[in-house]
Protein backbone atom coordinates (compact mmCIF):
# COMPACT_ATOMS: atom_id res chain seq x y z
CA UNK A 1 0.00 0.00 0.00
CA UNK A 2 1.17 2.89 -1.14
CA UNK A 3 1.59 6.44 2.03
CA UNK A 4 -0.46 8.63 0.18
CA UNK A 5 -4.34 8.37 -0.99
CA UNK A 6 -5.15 10.29 -4.29
CA UNK A 7 -8.07 12.96 -4.39
CA UNK A 8 -9.32 14.11 -7.78
CA UNK A 9 -9.52 17.48 -8.75
CA UNK A 10 -10.48 18.09 -11.97
CA UNK A 11 -6.94 19.08 -12.85
CA UNK A 12 -4.23 16.87 -12.35
CA UNK A 13 -4.88 14.40 -8.98
CA UNK A 14 -2.92 15.44 -5.02
CA UNK A 15 -1.56 12.92 -3.94
CA UNK A 16 -2.07 13.10 -0.27
CA UNK A 17 0.02 11.93 2.73
CA UNK A 18 -2.51 12.84 5.37
CA UNK A 19 -3.79 9.27 6.49
CA UNK A 20 -4.51 9.75 10.77
CA UNK A 21 -4.09 13.99 10.46
CA UNK A 22 -7.09 16.12 9.89
CA UNK A 23 -7.10 18.42 6.78
CA UNK A 24 -8.99 21.34 6.87
CA UNK A 25 -12.00 21.91 4.00
CA UNK A 26 -9.91 24.98 2.79
CA UNK A 27 -6.69 23.61 2.18
CA UNK A 28 -8.10 21.24 0.16
CA UNK A 29 -9.97 23.72 -1.70
CA UNK A 30 -6.36 25.72 -2.34
CA UNK A 31 -4.81 22.16 -3.44
CA UNK A 32 -7.70 21.49 -5.97
CA UNK A 33 -7.18 25.15 -7.02
CA UNK A 34 -3.50 24.44 -7.70
CA UNK A 35 -4.21 21.48 -9.53
CA UNK A 36 -6.21 22.79 -12.09
CA UNK A 37 -3.74 25.10 -13.40
CA UNK A 38 -2.62 24.04 -16.92
CA UNK A 39 0.90 24.30 -16.42
CA UNK A 40 1.28 21.91 -13.51
CA UNK A 41 3.02 18.79 -13.99
CA UNK A 42 1.96 14.92 -13.43
CA UNK A 43 0.30 15.90 -9.60
CA UNK A 44 -0.01 18.23 -6.44
CA UNK A 45 2.07 16.27 -3.37
CA UNK A 46 0.55 17.43 0.29
CA UNK A 47 2.40 16.69 2.66
CA UNK A 48 0.86 15.35 6.30
CA UNK A 49 1.05 19.33 8.20
CA UNK A 50 -0.63 20.62 5.06
CA UNK A 51 -2.95 23.76 5.69
CA UNK A 52 -4.56 26.88 4.56
CA UNK A 53 -1.73 29.43 3.66
CA UNK A 54 -2.24 32.38 1.40
CA UNK A 55 -2.40 31.74 -2.02
CA UNK A 56 -1.06 28.42 -1.88
CA UNK A 57 -1.59 25.28 0.87
CA UNK A 58 1.41 25.46 2.95
CA UNK A 59 2.85 22.05 2.93
CA UNK A 60 2.11 21.61 -0.24
CA UNK A 61 4.62 20.72 -3.53
CA UNK A 62 4.35 22.36 -7.08
CA UNK A 63 6.10 21.28 -10.12
CA UNK A 64 5.04 23.24 -12.62
CA UNK A 65 6.87 23.90 -17.00
CA UNK A 66 6.46 27.29 -18.26
CA UNK A 67 5.80 29.66 -15.54
CA UNK A 68 6.28 30.20 -11.61
CA UNK A 69 3.35 31.21 -8.88
CA UNK A 70 5.23 33.90 -6.70
CA UNK A 71 2.86 33.31 -4.01
CA UNK A 72 2.92 29.48 -4.14
CA UNK A 73 6.66 30.78 -3.00
CA UNK A 74 5.36 33.17 -0.69
CA UNK A 75 6.85 36.16 1.05
CA UNK A 76 9.20 34.44 3.35
CA UNK A 77 11.09 33.23 0.93
CA UNK A 78 14.11 31.17 1.72
CA UNK A 79 12.68 30.28 5.16
CA UNK A 80 14.17 26.99 6.92
CA UNK A 81 15.82 25.25 9.71
CA UNK A 82 19.70 25.07 10.82
CA UNK A 83 20.36 22.26 13.48
CA UNK A 84 24.14 22.31 15.14
CA UNK A 85 25.11 18.78 17.70
CA UNK A 86 27.46 20.02 20.32
CA UNK A 87 29.30 17.92 22.62
CA UNK A 88 27.68 19.28 25.40
CA UNK A 89 25.69 16.70 27.60
CA UNK A 90 22.82 17.26 29.98
CA UNK A 91 24.80 16.60 33.07
CA UNK A 92 26.60 20.04 32.40
CA UNK A 93 23.63 22.00 32.27
CA UNK A 94 22.73 24.72 34.89
CA UNK A 95 19.45 23.80 36.84
CA UNK A 96 17.95 26.94 35.80
CA UNK A 97 18.07 27.56 32.09
CA UNK A 98 17.00 31.22 32.51
CA UNK A 99 20.15 33.12 31.95
CA UNK A 100 21.29 31.16 28.69
CA UNK A 101 17.52 31.97 27.35
CA UNK A 102 18.62 35.51 27.92
CA UNK A 103 22.19 35.49 26.88
CA UNK A 104 20.75 34.16 23.65
CA UNK A 105 17.78 37.00 24.10
CA UNK A 106 20.58 39.46 23.50
CA UNK A 107 22.66 38.21 20.95
CA UNK A 108 20.14 38.00 18.58
CA UNK A 109 17.82 40.41 17.53
CA UNK A 110 14.18 39.30 17.57
CA UNK A 111 10.27 40.46 17.73
CA UNK A 112 8.18 42.45 15.37
CA UNK A 113 9.33 44.62 12.92
CA UNK A 114 7.25 47.81 11.21
CA UNK A 115 8.02 46.58 8.06
CA UNK A 116 11.66 48.75 8.07
CA UNK A 117 10.91 52.19 9.66
CA UNK A 118 12.81 53.88 12.79
CA UNK A 119 11.78 51.55 15.42
CA UNK A 120 12.27 47.99 13.89
CA UNK A 121 12.66 46.24 17.36
CA UNK A 122 13.78 43.34 15.15
CA UNK A 123 16.79 44.72 13.46
CA UNK A 124 20.10 45.37 14.84
CA UNK A 125 20.20 48.68 17.06
CA UNK A 126 23.70 49.35 16.23
CA UNK A 127 26.09 47.42 14.32
CA UNK A 128 25.46 44.59 13.18
CA UNK A 129 27.38 41.32 14.45
CA UNK A 130 31.13 40.51 12.65
CA UNK A 131 29.30 37.37 10.66
CA UNK A 132 26.49 39.17 9.74
CA UNK A 133 28.58 41.91 7.73
CA UNK A 134 30.76 39.58 6.64
CA UNK A 135 27.85 37.74 5.20
CA UNK A 136 26.22 40.73 3.90
CA UNK A 137 29.50 41.42 1.85
CA UNK A 138 29.17 38.19 -0.23
CA UNK A 139 25.40 39.48 -1.08
CA UNK A 140 25.23 42.90 -1.62
CA UNK A 141 26.35 42.74 -5.28
CA UNK A 142 23.31 40.41 -5.88
CA UNK A 143 21.29 42.51 -4.22
CA UNK A 144 22.09 45.89 -5.98
CA UNK A 145 21.74 44.17 -9.58
CA UNK A 146 18.08 43.74 -8.08
CA UNK A 147 17.10 46.57 -7.10
CA UNK A 148 18.48 48.50 -10.11
CA UNK A 149 16.48 46.19 -12.19
CA UNK A 150 13.16 46.19 -10.04
CA UNK A 151 13.68 49.43 -7.53
CA UNK A 152 10.48 48.38 -5.78
CA UNK A 153 11.82 45.73 -4.42
CA UNK A 154 14.27 47.15 -2.26
CA UNK A 155 13.79 47.26 1.66
CA UNK A 156 15.94 49.92 3.82
CA UNK A 157 16.89 46.34 6.07
CA UNK A 158 18.86 44.35 4.06
CA UNK A 159 21.90 44.36 6.40
CA UNK A 160 20.14 45.36 9.58
CA UNK A 161 17.89 42.52 9.75
CA UNK A 162 21.11 39.69 8.68
CA UNK A 163 21.40 37.66 11.66
CA UNK A 164 18.09 38.45 13.52
CA UNK A 165 15.11 36.37 13.90
CA UNK A 166 11.83 37.91 13.23
CA UNK A 167 8.61 36.73 14.64
CA UNK A 168 5.61 34.13 14.96
CA UNK A 169 6.77 30.83 14.37
CA UNK A 170 10.40 31.54 13.85
CA UNK A 171 12.25 30.24 17.22
CA UNK A 172 15.49 29.44 18.61
CA UNK A 173 15.90 26.48 20.75
CA UNK A 174 18.18 24.06 22.62
CA UNK A 175 17.40 20.62 22.61
CA UNK A 176 18.21 17.36 24.01
CA UNK A 177 18.14 13.90 22.27
CA UNK A 178 17.93 10.49 23.12
CA UNK A 179 22.02 10.64 24.01
CA UNK A 180 21.15 14.10 26.18
CA UNK A 181 23.33 15.49 23.72
CA UNK A 182 23.03 19.24 23.45
CA UNK A 183 21.78 21.09 19.96
CA UNK A 184 20.90 24.18 18.66
CA UNK A 185 18.23 24.78 16.45
CA UNK A 186 16.53 27.34 15.23
CA UNK A 187 14.08 28.73 12.13
CA UNK A 188 13.92 32.09 10.04
CA UNK A 189 13.76 33.45 6.29
CA UNK A 190 14.93 36.29 4.75
CA UNK A 191 13.19 38.56 6.83
CA UNK A 192 12.51 42.22 5.48
CA UNK A 193 14.18 41.77 2.67
CA UNK A 194 12.69 38.96 1.37
CA UNK A 195 8.97 39.43 1.94
CA UNK A 196 9.69 42.49 0.04
CA UNK A 197 11.48 40.75 -2.97
CA UNK A 198 7.73 38.19 -2.63
CA UNK A 199 5.23 40.62 -2.16
CA UNK A 200 6.55 43.22 -4.90
CA UNK A 201 6.65 40.16 -7.26
CA UNK A 202 3.25 38.85 -6.47
CA UNK A 203 1.55 41.75 -6.95
CA UNK A 204 3.70 42.01 -10.60
CA UNK A 205 2.21 38.75 -11.49
CA UNK A 206 -1.30 39.48 -10.44
CA UNK A 207 -1.24 42.86 -12.48
CA UNK A 208 -0.24 40.90 -15.31
CA UNK A 209 -2.70 38.88 -15.39
CA UNK A 210 -5.07 41.61 -15.05
CA UNK A 211 -3.16 42.82 -18.33
CA UNK A 212 -3.54 39.52 -19.72
CA UNK A 213 -7.20 39.25 -19.21
CA UNK A 214 -6.23 35.69 -17.51
CA UNK A 215 -9.06 34.59 -14.93
CA UNK A 216 -7.64 32.27 -12.16
CA UNK A 217 -9.77 30.52 -9.69
CA UNK A 218 -7.81 32.55 -6.78
CA UNK A 219 -5.95 35.76 -7.86
CA UNK A 220 -3.07 35.09 -5.18
CA UNK A 221 -2.37 31.66 -7.88
CA UNK A 222 -1.18 35.07 -10.57
CA UNK A 223 2.04 33.33 -12.30
CA UNK A 224 5.13 34.42 -14.37
CA UNK A 225 5.47 33.00 -17.58
CA UNK A 226 8.66 31.48 -18.63
CA UNK A 227 10.72 33.80 -20.71
CA UNK A 228 9.04 37.50 -19.69
CA UNK A 229 10.78 40.25 -17.97
CA UNK A 230 8.59 39.30 -14.81
CA UNK A 231 10.02 35.75 -14.59
CA UNK A 232 13.70 36.70 -15.12
CA UNK A 233 12.89 39.17 -12.61
CA UNK A 234 12.08 36.76 -10.14
CA UNK A 235 14.08 33.89 -10.41
CA UNK A 236 16.75 36.16 -10.06
CA UNK A 237 15.79 37.64 -6.97
CA UNK A 238 13.98 34.69 -5.03
CA UNK A 239 17.43 33.05 -5.60
CA UNK A 240 19.32 35.83 -4.49
CA UNK A 241 16.36 35.90 -1.20
CA UNK A 242 16.89 32.07 -0.77
CA UNK A 243 20.96 32.93 -0.60
CA UNK A 244 20.23 35.12 2.02
CA UNK A 245 18.12 33.26 4.21
CA UNK A 246 20.79 30.23 4.46
CA UNK A 247 23.34 33.51 5.31
CA UNK A 248 20.74 34.75 8.05
CA UNK A 249 20.53 31.32 9.77
CA UNK A 250 23.75 30.79 9.96
CA UNK A 251 24.41 33.95 11.18
CA UNK A 252 22.05 33.56 13.98
CA UNK A 253 23.86 29.92 14.98
CA UNK A 254 27.36 31.69 15.00
CA UNK A 255 25.68 33.80 17.56
CA UNK A 256 24.22 30.80 19.53
CA UNK A 257 27.28 29.45 19.29
CA UNK A 258 28.96 31.95 20.83
CA UNK A 259 26.54 32.14 23.51
CA UNK A 260 26.98 28.43 24.54
CA UNK A 261 30.62 29.01 24.49
CA UNK A 262 30.58 31.52 27.07
CA UNK A 263 29.01 29.09 29.47
CA UNK A 264 30.42 26.63 28.27
CA UNK A 265 34.44 26.87 27.35
CA UNK A 266 35.28 23.51 25.92
CA UNK A 267 32.00 23.22 23.38
CA UNK A 268 32.31 21.68 20.34
CA UNK A 269 30.30 21.36 17.24
CA UNK A 270 29.80 18.31 16.08
CA UNK A 271 29.37 16.47 12.40
CA UNK A 272 25.41 16.58 12.53
CA UNK A 273 24.69 19.79 11.18
CA UNK A 274 21.86 20.41 8.56
CA UNK A 275 20.70 23.70 6.84
CA UNK A 276 17.86 23.15 4.83
CA UNK A 277 14.69 25.76 3.40
CA UNK A 278 11.41 24.97 3.19
CA UNK A 279 9.60 27.84 1.48
CA UNK A 280 11.49 27.98 -1.86
CA UNK A 281 11.16 27.16 -5.44
CA UNK A 282 14.73 24.59 -7.14
CA UNK A 283 15.00 23.65 -10.50
CA UNK A 284 14.13 19.68 -10.74
CA UNK A 285 13.61 16.85 -12.69
CA UNK A 286 10.46 14.94 -12.24
CA UNK A 287 8.83 12.33 -14.04
CA UNK A 288 10.60 12.75 -16.94
CA UNK A 289 10.99 17.10 -17.28
CA UNK A 290 12.63 19.56 -16.11
CA UNK A 291 10.66 21.90 -14.08
CA UNK A 292 10.48 24.29 -11.42
CA UNK A 293 9.43 22.63 -8.30
CA UNK A 294 8.29 24.93 -5.48
CA UNK A 295 8.37 23.47 -2.08
CA UNK A 296 5.68 25.71 0.52
CA UNK A 297 6.22 24.44 4.13
CA UNK A 298 8.21 21.23 3.08
CA UNK A 299 11.32 20.04 2.84
CA UNK A 300 13.37 18.09 0.19
CA UNK A 301 13.82 14.40 1.33
CA UNK A 302 16.51 13.01 -1.54
CA UNK A 303 17.88 9.74 -1.30
CA UNK A 304 20.20 10.13 2.35
CA UNK A 305 19.52 13.78 2.34
CA UNK A 306 19.11 15.19 6.14
CA UNK A 307 16.37 17.42 7.19
CA UNK A 308 14.99 19.23 10.11
CA UNK A 309 10.89 18.18 11.15
CA UNK A 310 10.19 20.77 14.07
CA UNK A 311 7.29 20.08 16.28
CA UNK A 312 5.62 23.14 18.43
CA UNK A 313 7.20 24.87 21.14
CA UNK A 314 6.44 21.68 23.64
CA UNK A 315 6.69 19.19 21.12
CA UNK A 316 9.43 16.69 20.23
CA UNK A 317 11.59 17.79 16.91
CA UNK A 318 13.02 15.32 14.60
CA UNK A 319 16.08 14.86 12.36
CA UNK A 320 15.25 12.77 9.59
CA UNK A 321 17.22 11.26 6.89
CA UNK A 322 15.28 11.20 3.33
CA UNK A 323 13.71 8.13 1.69
CA UNK A 324 14.09 9.83 -2.40
CA UNK A 325 9.91 9.01 -2.75
CA UNK A 326 9.70 10.13 -6.44
CA UNK A 327 5.73 10.33 -5.96
CA UNK A 328 6.34 12.77 -3.46
CA UNK A 329 8.79 15.28 -5.37
CA UNK A 330 11.62 13.61 -2.93
CA UNK A 331 10.15 15.78 -0.21
CA UNK A 332 8.81 15.47 3.42
CA UNK A 333 7.07 17.91 5.79
CA UNK A 334 8.17 21.26 7.49
CA UNK A 335 7.13 20.87 10.75
CA UNK A 336 3.43 19.74 12.65
CA UNK A 337 1.49 21.87 10.91
CA UNK A 338 -1.01 24.62 12.74
CA UNK A 339 -4.20 23.13 13.51
CA UNK A 340 -6.18 26.16 13.90
CA UNK A 341 -5.61 30.22 12.97
CA UNK A 342 -3.83 32.22 15.01
CA UNK A 343 -6.96 34.30 15.89
CA UNK A 344 -8.33 31.09 17.07
CA UNK A 345 -5.71 29.81 19.40
CA UNK A 346 -5.90 33.31 21.27
CA UNK A 347 -9.44 32.82 21.94
CA UNK A 348 -9.40 29.23 22.71
CA UNK A 349 -6.41 28.71 25.23
CA UNK A 350 -5.31 30.62 28.29
CA UNK A 351 -2.29 31.15 29.73
CA UNK A 352 -2.46 28.64 32.28
CA UNK A 353 -3.21 26.22 29.79
CA UNK A 354 -0.17 27.40 27.95
CA UNK A 355 2.48 27.05 30.96
CA UNK A 356 1.22 23.50 31.59
CA UNK A 357 1.72 22.64 27.95
CA UNK A 358 5.37 24.02 27.78
CA UNK A 359 6.07 23.77 31.62
CA UNK A 360 9.35 21.73 30.46
CA UNK A 361 10.72 24.42 28.59
CA UNK A 362 12.67 27.59 29.64
CA UNK A 363 10.08 29.94 27.11
CA UNK A 364 7.87 32.95 27.07
CA UNK A 365 4.63 32.12 28.98
CA UNK A 366 2.85 35.42 28.02
CA UNK A 367 0.17 36.53 26.03
CA UNK A 368 2.34 37.41 23.02
CA UNK A 369 2.79 33.62 22.68
CA UNK A 370 -0.71 31.91 23.06
CA UNK A 371 -0.51 31.95 19.01
CA UNK A 372 2.30 29.23 19.24
CA UNK A 373 1.07 27.35 22.11
CA UNK A 374 1.87 23.61 21.28
CA UNK A 375 -2.30 22.87 21.04
CA UNK A 376 -2.25 25.66 18.06
CA UNK A 377 -0.81 22.58 16.17
CA UNK A 378 -1.25 19.29 14.79
CA UNK A 379 -0.17 15.97 16.41
CA UNK A 380 3.70 15.86 15.57
CA UNK A 381 3.86 11.90 16.16
CA UNK A 382 0.49 11.81 13.72
CA UNK A 383 2.16 14.06 10.95
CA UNK A 384 5.46 11.49 11.64
CA UNK A 385 3.76 8.40 10.98
CA UNK A 386 1.87 9.18 7.99
CA UNK A 387 4.98 10.03 6.09
CA UNK A 388 7.18 6.71 6.80
CA UNK A 389 7.67 6.30 3.73
CA UNK A 390 9.48 9.63 3.11
CA UNK A 391 11.83 9.89 5.60
CA UNK A 392 13.43 7.85 8.70
CA UNK A 393 14.24 9.27 11.74
CA UNK A 394 17.78 9.52 12.74
CA UNK A 395 17.41 12.10 15.81
CA UNK A 396 14.57 12.52 18.82
CA UNK A 397 14.94 16.40 20.11
CA UNK A 398 13.10 17.34 23.03
CA UNK A 399 13.48 21.24 23.56
CA UNK A 400 14.66 22.65 27.37
CA UNK A 401 14.63 26.23 25.52
CA UNK A 402 12.88 28.52 23.41
CA UNK A 403 13.32 31.82 21.99
CA UNK A 404 10.54 33.74 19.88
CA UNK A 405 10.04 36.92 18.92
Amino acid sequence: MTGFEIIESGGVPIKAWTRGVPVEDSALAQLKNVASLPFVHSHVAAMPDVHWGMGATVGSVIATHGAIIPAAVGVDIGCGMMAVRTSVRAEHLPDSLGAIRSAIEAAVPHGRTDNGGRNDKGAWPAEPSAAAVAAWAALAPGYAEIVERDPKAAHPRGLGHLGTLGTGNHFIELCLDEEDRLWAMLHSGSRGVGNRIGSYFIELAKREMRRWFVHLPDEDLAYLPEGSEGFVGYVRAVSWAQRYARANREAMMDAVIGVLRDVFPDLATCEEAVNCHHNYVARERHFGREVFLTRKGAVRAGAGELGIVPGSMGARSYIVRGKGNADSFCTCSHGAGRAMSRNEARRRFSLEEHAAATAHVECRKDAGVIDETPMAYKDIDAVMAAQTDLVEIVRTLTQIVCVKG
